[in-house]
């Protein structure tokens, strides 16, 4: 069973994520905390293996709740305001989920949290049981590419273009070439350090250069190449680099 705490001030918004977490079978909630202060007491008394945690909160916020944390479980941030989503990548938040957290969207975080745990706990059914190296937050993942699992670092990537059921994992000095839809891939790989620009592209966030019209601009062999942003995802994009312009 994977343990779960919910934090968040608000009891509608903990009934809500209550009810999501009863439709996982191998989810088990063992408390919903109304502040950081509880949730802490928590986690010095329990091993939780997820957290689902709101930022703004009287008295604690969560962002400086996660701060005084050595050993934080996988952190799920829940929020009503987008402007905090760079600060949790940087806190190696698994997901980042804004209010009001949709069905579909719960579903693909947590189906990112499971996956990462069966590779802390070397479980069967992960990305790599056997190639999994532990760790708390892993800054990689493993991909099937011809008939072995290559070793991918998330900072390697610069992006990931799909074609048909394959897709090519683009980097500085190589490419990876495996047999997988963009979606599958998308559902891996941690948000929002990597997000869909185009039904063909996913794009690092790290590695944008700029933004040109509705193209991204981005550094490959030294060569600026720019990639279209497709209709359903520019205003996911356009949201969070306006949160973030000067």
């Amino acid at each position: 069973m994977i343990k779960v705490i919910i934090v968040d001030d608000e009891p509608l918004a903990q009934d809500v994520l209550e009810t999501y977490v009863e439709k996982f079978p191998e989810l088990s909630l063992v408390q919903k905390c109304n502040n950081a202060l509880e949730a802490n007491e928590v986690l010095k008394n329990q091993d939780i293996d997820l957290m689902f945690l709101d930022i703004q909160m009287p008295q604690l916020t969560g962002i400086d709740f996660l701060k005084t944390l050595t050993r934080p479980p996988l952190v799920i941030f829940t929020t009503a305001y987008p402007n905090y989503a760079l600060e949790g990548f940087e806190l190696n938040a698994l997901d980042y989920l804004l209010k009001p957290i949709s069905l579909e969207r719960f579903i693909k975080a947590v189906n990112k949290a499971v996956e990462q745990i069966k590779l802390q706990r070397n479980e069967p059914g992960s990305v790599s049981a056997n190639a999994a190296e532990g760790g708390d937050h892993p800054d990689y993942i493993f991909v099937k590419a011809d008939k072995k699992l290559v070793k991918v670092n998330y900072h390697d990537i610069i992006y990931i273009e799909g074609l048909k059921d394959y897709v090519i994992i683009r980097m500085e000095n190589q490419r990876v070439i495996t047999l997988q839809t963009m979606k599958s891939l998308e559902d891996k790989l941690p948000a929002p350090r990597f997000k869909r620009i185009h039904r063909s592209y996913i794009i690092n966030i790290d590695k944008i250069n700029a933004i040109v019209g509705n193209m991204v601009e981005v550094m490959e062999k030294n060569q600026p190449k720019h990639l279209p942003i497709g209709k359903n995802y520019r205003d996911e994009l356009n949201d969070m680099i306006e949160k973030n312009k000067l």
